[in-house]
């Protein structure tokens, strides 16, 4: 796979404008310490116009992959009593084809551990940890989804080391004075009072746990942190998933300031389709993908509506994002609310055309 380029060019209105392009370069192969094997990283960057960088990683392995596209496994008759398909519907039913979105509630949530695990493995989060004493490492997982990514247990699992953990709770609240996205980033639980100065001082490296939809959390709870903890020299964010847009606001604010960011994505980078730019699909785009053949099943997976559309151009990546791992039940109807809205089907329709 040779190096790509896309250009950008985001416009929230007349007198906000976003230029630049997100760069990729070729997949690198490295081994984890899973009986899969190997996985692949691959760096890239947004490069703005008249503006910052921002560098990205991307990770290519078993677990992101179950995650991202489609995976055949059996059937859960529990989580498929919640979609609407019965168990004699299953009666013949072995294995079947699934997409990463039915990983949900502690399924999901021990798929996004063995996930961390190994991107933890691969030689640029090693780099900066070893480079580094346990208490100059501070983790800030974003309540409610990064409570659920285990980064403090996927580095003790790697690396032995005891980090502190700083919980946050920043979340979007309507208003209406905001232009297009119709919201604003409201903070309220940020539990640094724990550390004393001397620990604040310490911490050099963050770790932010927390997908990127639109950027707006992202980049409020990056700026918190910097001015909290005044010795901060960079920070690693997880995402397992990112969009253009997002990570575009996120390089415009951060190349103000000195403290270098990172963000590391599951496979590949997202959409963030309008009105509000908070629903993330997949794009069509396979340079896009450390493994394009995986994008193509995605795709033919969910297939086409009756109108002739293809399903995967407006299927979230997240839906409910936080719903996944804590309410199940709520994340199917989000599903099919909007497949619904969108191409008149549910996930119990789509998964039915799976059914022998």
């Amino acid at each position: 796979m040779t190096p790509f380029i896309y250009p950008i060019e985001i416009s929230d209105d007349e007198k906000t404008k976003i230029k630049g392009s997100l760069n990729l370069e070729r997949p690198l192969p490295y081994l984890t310490k899973k009986p899969e094997g190997s996985g692949f990283y691959r760096p890239g960057q947004i490069i703005l116009e008249d503006a910052g960088n921002l560098d990205l990683m991307f990770y290519h392995t078993p677990s992101t992959a179950r995650f991202i596209y489609i995976e055949r496994r059996r059937p859960d008759l529990r989580l498929m009593e919640y979609i609407g398909i019965t168990s004699k519907e299953l009666e013949k039913v072995d294995s079947l084809q699934l997409p990463g979105q039915i990983w949900m509630g502690a399924s999901r949530a021990n798929l996004m551990w063995k996930a961390m695990q190994d991107i933890f493995n691969a030689p640029p989060l090693r780099k900066t940890i070893t480079g580094s004493r346990q208490e100059n490492l501070a983790i800030f997982p974003i309540a409610r989804e990064g409570l659920k990514y285990q980064v403090p247990e996927a580095i003790y699992e790697t690396y032995g080391y005891y980090t502190d953990e700083v919980i946050l709770d920043a979340h979007h609240v309507f208003d209406s004075s905001i232009p297009v996205y119709n919201r604003k980033v409201e903070m309220t639980l940020f539990k640094d009072k724990d550390l004393n100065q001397p620990q604040h001082d310490d911490v050099h490296v963050a770790f932010i746990a927390d997908s990127i939809a639109s950027g707006l959390v992202m980049k409020e709870v990056i700026t918190r942190i910097k001015e909290r903890f005044r010795n901060l020299e960079r920070v690693e964010v997880l995402a397992p998933l990112a969009t253009i847009r997002g990570l575009s606001r996120i390089a415009e604010s951060e190349s103000r300031n000195g403290v270098k960011v990172r963000v590391h994505i599951f496979e590949t980078v997202l959409n963030a389709l309008p009105p509000d730019y908070y629903y993330s699909a997949h794009f069509n785009i396979p340079e896009f993908h450390i493994q394009p053949d995986l994008e193509q099943e995605y795709r033919e997976w969910w297939g086409q509506d009756s109108q002739g559309k293809m399903i995967a151009d407006t299927t979230c990546a997240g839906y409910g994002w936080s719903e996944a791992f804590y309410s199940p039940r709520k994340q199917i109807e989000m599903i099919n609310n909007q497949l619904q809205e969108r191409h008149n089907l549910t996930i119990a329709d789509i998964i039915r055309r799976q059914l022998p």
